[in-house]
C-alpha cells in the first residue's frame, strides 16, 4: 500500500509537466498573444472557399455557389445562422436594416435543415440576397466559427475586412460592419 503513496508526487509532477507544455504550446513570440483561437484570425484574408448549395423556396437545390463568388464582386456581409438559433432571431432586426441600407447579406443557413430554414425566414421576413445551404457546418468549419450566429465582412475583392461573433445587437455593432466594407483598400 505504501509504494502507491509514493506514486502520488510523480504523478502530480507528470500532471504539472503536460499542463505547463500546454501553456507553453498556446504562447506565441510576443508576450500575452495566444496562438491557439483568435475570433478575428481570418480578417485581412481571402474568405474560404467553400460550395454550398442554394436553397429555393424551401429545398436545396442542385445548383451550387462558392461563397467566394457569392458577391459577385460587390462588397457583402456574410452571415452564419439557423432556425434552432435564439440569438439569431434577436439579431434578425438588425440584419433586415441592411437589406434595407442596399447592403448585400448572404444567409448560410448553419446545420439546419431547409425547410426549417424557409419557415424561420417566412416569419421574421429575409434579410438575404440569398441563402447557401450548410447543413453539415462545412462553411463553419472553414471559416472558424464558434457557433451561431456570426457575421463576416467581406470586400469587394473577397477579403474578410471584419467579424462579428454573437448576435449584432446595436447600432454600433452594425457600424463597425458597415464601416469595415467601406474602408479604403491598404
Amino acid at each position: 500500500m505504501n509504494r502507491w503513496f509514493a506514486l502520488i508526487p510523480i504523478a502530480a509532477l507528470a500532471a504539472l509537466g503536460v499542463f505547463l507544455m500546454v501553456q507553453l504550446n498556446t504562447m506565441s513570440g510576443a508576450p500575452g498573444e495566444g496562438r491557439s483561437y483568435k475570433p478575428d484570425a481570418l480578417v485581412g484574408q481571402p474568405i474560404p472557399q467553400t460550395v454550398l448549395p442554394i436553397l429555393q423556396g424551401d429545398v436545396e437545390t442542385n445548383q451550387r455557389l462558392d461563397l467566394k463568388t457569392a458577391g459577385v464582386g460587390k462588397p457583402m456581409i456574410v452571415n452564419l445562422f439557423a432556425s434552432w438559433c435564439a440569438p439569431c432571431r434577436l439579431e434578425h432586426p438588425q440584419l433586415l436594416t441592411l437589406k434595407a441600407q442596399g447592403i448585400n447579406v448572404v444567409g448560410v443557413a448553419y446545420k439546419d435543415e431547409p425547410v426549417a430554414t424557409r419557415a424561420f425566414l417566412d416569419e421574421l421576413g429575409d434579410p438575404y440576397a440569398l441563402v447557401l445551404v450548410d447543413r453539415e457546418g462545412r462553411a463553419g468549419l472553414d471559416l472558424g466559427v464558434s457557433g451561431v450566429p456570426e457575421s463576416f465582412a467581406v470586400d469587394a475583392y473577397g477579403t474578410i475586412v471584419a467579424k462579428s461573433s454573437g448576435p449584432v445587437l446595436t447600432d454600433a455593432e452594425l457600424q463597425k460592419l458597415t464601416d469595415a466594407l467601406k474602408a479604403p483598400v491598404r
